[in-house]
C-alpha cells in the first residue's frame, strides 16, 4: 500500500533554466544598441552645433551693429522663410532646383556607371579616352557654362547637363577603381564555377565595387548641387540660384541666406538618403567584421 502510495505521488516540479542566448543574437543585439547610441550621440553633436552657430552669429550682430543688408540676424532670416513660404516663392524656385539636381544625378550617375564598366574591363580603351576625359575636366565649368546658354536654349537641360558635368569625372573615377578591386582569387574561383558573366556581375563585381560606388555617390550629390546653382547663375529665370542673383540685386541678403540654407539642406538630405542606402545595402559588411 505505501509503495502504491509513492508510486502514485506526484514529483516535485523542475525548473528549467532559460536558454542562453546564442552568440549571433547576442552580436546582433549589440550591434543595433551601439548604433542606437551612436545615432543619438550624433543628433546631440548636431543640434549642438547648429545652437552655438546661431548664437555666434547673433552676438556677432549685435557687437558690431551690422544693418540688415550686410548681415541680417537670424530671426530675420526665420522672418524672410515663413514670408517665402507663405507667399509660394520659396517652394516654386526649390521644385525647379530638386527637379534639376535630380536629372542631373541620373544622367551623370548612369553615365559614368556604364562608361567607368568599359574602362574598367578594357586597359587599351580607357589609355585611348583617358587623355580626353581628363582634359574635359580640367575645364572650369563656369566656362563651359556660358557656351551651353549659347549652344542649348532649353533652360531645364541646359542645367541638368551642367549638373552632370559636374559630377561625371569624381563618379567614374570611383567606378573603374571599385569595379578594379575586385580580388583576383575571388574571380578565378567564380570562373571554375562556370559562373555566366551577368553571375559575376551581380554576384562579385557589384557587391565588392559598391563600398567605393557609394563613396562616388556622395561626392556627385553635393558636386550637383553646386552644378544647378552654376547652370541657373548664367542663364536661368527660376531656381534656387536665380534667386540668390535676384536677393544680390535686390540687396535682400535675408533672401540670400534663405536661398542658401535651402541649398544646404538639400545636399544634406541628398548626403543622409545616400548614407542610409550605404548602411542597408552594406549590412553584410558590419556583420563580417
Amino acid at each position: 500500500m505505501n509503495e502504491r502510495a509513492r508510486l502514485l505521488t506526484p514529483l516535485p516540479a523542475v525548473e528549467v533554466p532559460p536558454t542562453p542566448p546564442t552568440p549571433a543574437g547576442g552580436m546582433l543585439t549589440r550591434l543595433a544598441a551601439n548604433g542606437r547610441r551612436l545615432q543619438i550621440g550624433r543628433a546631440l553633436v548636431a543640434v549642438g552645433t547648429v545652437l552655438l552657430f546661431l548664437l555666434v552669429w547673433e552676438g556677432l550682430v549685435s557687437w558690431r551693429a551690422y544693418p540688415s543688408f550686410i548681415l541680417p540676424r537670424p530671426l530675420d532670416v526665420w522672418l524672410k522663410f515663413r514670408l517665402m513660404v507663405a507667399d509660394g516663392s520659396l517652394w516654386r524656385h526649390l521644385s525647379i532646383t530638386l527637379t534639376e539636381i535630380t536629372l542631373g544625378l541620373l544622367l551623370g550617375l548612369s553615365t559614368a556607371a556604364v562608361l567607368g564598366y568599359v574602362l574598367a574591363k578594357s586597359a587599351s580603351l580607357e589609355r585611348l579616352l583617358a587623355p580626353y576625359i581628363v582634359a574635359l575636366q580640367s575645364f572650369p565649368i563656369i566656362a563651359i557654362a556660358p557656351l551651353l546658354v549659347i549652344w542649348i536654349r532649353d533652360g531645364l537641360l541646359r542645367t541638368v547637363l551642367i549638373c552632370a558635368l559636374t559630377l561625371f569625372f569624381p563618379a567614374l573615377v570611383n567606378t573603374i577603381v571599385g569595379l578594379r578591386s575586385v580580388e583576383p582569387e575571388l574571380l578565378a574561383l567564380m570562373r571554375s564555377l562556370r559562373a555566366t558573366r551577368w553571375q559575376l556581375f551581380t554576384k562579385l563585381e557589384v557587391p565588392a565595387a559598391l563600398p567605393v560606388l557609394f563613396g562616388g555617390m556622395k561626392v556627385g550629390a553635393t558636386l550637383a548641387v553646386i552644378g544647378a546653382v552654376i547652370g541657373e547663375f548664367v542663364g536661368a529665370d527660376r531656381g534656387l540660384g536665380f534667386l540668390i542673383n535676384l536677393a544680390r540685386g535686390l540687396l535682400d541678403t535675408p533672401m540670400l541666406f534663405v536661398a542658401l540654407f535651402t541649398l544646404v539642406t538639400i545636399a544634406l538630405g541628398l548626403y543622409g538618403f545616400i548614407s542610409l542606402l550605404e548602411y542597408r545595402l552594406l549590412a553584410w559588411r558590419r556583420l563580417s567584421a
